[in-house]
């Protein structure tokens, strides 16, 4: 019988964390007010770059209905909810500047959260009390502390929670992954992840800009919310502001949700790699990297290097800035190598490829993975089925961990040793403080 990816991650977590988990379909009769109408209504809780993108993704579902639009950018709220006004031919869409007003609405199933970093975890706990489900853009959180908090309540809550690390979605990264779970390579012995490196202006504002006020049609106090409040400057605001700490992570961050949550789906298989990628970490890491000025406009390290040990002796590598680090995830075992990318997947044997569609259409693999039709489908498919989505918030979690150790590494420039089970630094108390970060009153998780 076919090994089953989901029917394995099902049972592990019972144990890791005492949930109940539930069969791929549950009539709405067994699961009483909480199951969603046929039709999903939605609310979209910030509207800048992805929020759009993921807006206009969600209005091409005929199962699913926005109702509701949030953002402090006025402009940005009222080109929304005309938009979603105009898909429908009516009227029934509200805006709204603060996100607990539509959190309060009783007639929305699930949110759809694309705000800048800082801004994840307080709209993501939200809505998980409200018991809103929720698709949630990466990187799952802006703190360690803070992804550990959102974690806690979507379980305690039952929440279905997909990340927009849509690479699990994709058929090459799927079909590469394969081959990785079913032994192609071998055991594996070091996993490479490139990321970008630099600064790249997404707004074309450059990173010269003076402070400024803020724009009338802007609350920045809202916008700047759980934040250190710093003043206005348009080149760390819409889009640009991943490059500053205190509301992004730069490029290590906000791409590791992306190459190395691919990286972890490749070493969950036991014989091969770590085990069940909800649950994995590494052991210990060091990290260089390279920062501008901490009063810069954009102060986020432009080159990087986290170099880590996972169990079973597994290296794994996560760069930016360096040349021998090809962007993309490539796994690397005693028989051969796979490498994949968003341009294309390559292995050290190029008759696995049709040999892995061949075993897959005949149900001869050991080890399978969901086939998924789509992203946004998914999470759909999973609202309503109440089955775990491709990337669970407790993935997302464990994705972006390394590269908050990373962070911390770099910037005390020593070793981190870390207890992948506990979640926890070992013996250093001045890296395990920068887990977390004070929020700004009245924010507060």
């Amino acid at each position: 019988m076919a090994y089953s990816w989901r029917m394995t991650r099902r049972r592990m977590l019972q144990s890791a964390a005492g949930l109940v988990t539930v069969p791929w379909f549950i009539p709405s009769r067994v699961l009483g007010e909480d199951a969603p109408s046929k039709k999903i209504t939605m609310g979209i809780i910030g509207i800048g770059w992805m929020g759009e993108s993921n807006m206009n993704a969600f209005l091409r579902e005929p199962d699913c209905r926005v109702l509701a639009c949030c953002d402090v950018d006025q402009h940005h709220l009222e080109a929304a909810v005309r938009r979603v006004n105009e898909h429908y031919q009516n009227q029934d869409c509200r805006g709204y500047k603060d996100f607990r007003e539509l959190l309060a609405r009783q007639d929305i199933d699930a949110v759809c959260i694309s705000t800048p970093d800082h801004w994840h975890s307080i709209p993501a706990i939200e809505a998980a009390k409200a018991k809103k489900d929720i698709y949630g853009e990466k990187p799952l959180s802006h703190t360690f502390a803070e992804g550990l908090a959102m974690v806690k309540a979507v379980q305690e809550n039952g929440r279905i929670w997909q990340t927009g690390s849509w690479q699990r979605s994709v058929p090459d990264f799927r079909r590469a992954t394969l081959l990785v779970l079913n032994g192609y390579i071998g055991k594996i012995r070091r996993v490479e992840v490139g990321l970008p490196s630099g600064h790249t202006d997404f707004a074309g504002t450059g990173n010269q800009c003076p402070n400024s006020e803020p724009p009338p049609h802007v609350d920045y106090d809202f916008w700047v919310g759980p934040a250190q409040m710093i003043p206005f400057n348009r080149c760390r605001f819409h889009k640009n502001w991943r490059w500053h700490y205190n509301f992004g992570g730069g490029q290590l961050l906000d791409w590791i949700g992306h190459h190395l949550d691919i990286g972890h789906w490749g070493l969950q298989n036991p014989k091969y790699g770590c085990g069940p990628d909800d649950q994995i970490g590494p052991l210990e890491l060091e990290a260089t990297a390279e920062f501008p000025p901490k009063d810069a406009v954009w102060n986020t390290a432009t080159k990087f290097r986290v170099e880590c040990r996972y169990p079973n002796d597994i290296e794994v590598v996560i760069a930016g800035g360096h040349p021998d680090i090809r962007s993309g995830t490539k796994w690397i075992g005693q028989l051969g190598w796979v490498w994949v990318d968003r341009g294309g997947w390559e292995c050290s044997n190029n008759d696995w490829k049709k040999e892995i569609r061949e075993r897959e259409k005949k149900g001869d693999l050991e080890f399978t993975l969901y086939d998924s039709p789509g992203h946004y489908r998914e999470f759909l498919d999973s609202v309503k089925s109440r089955r775990r989505t491709l990337t669970p918030v407790e993935v997302a979690h464990r994705s972006q961990t390394p590269g908050h150790l990373g962070y911390i590494a770099s910037v005390l420039g020593r070793k981190i040793r870390w207890d992948p089970a506990k979640q926890q630094i070992i013996d250093d108390h001045e890296a395990t403080k920068m887990l977390s970060k004070p929020m700004r009153p009245p924010w507060h998780l």
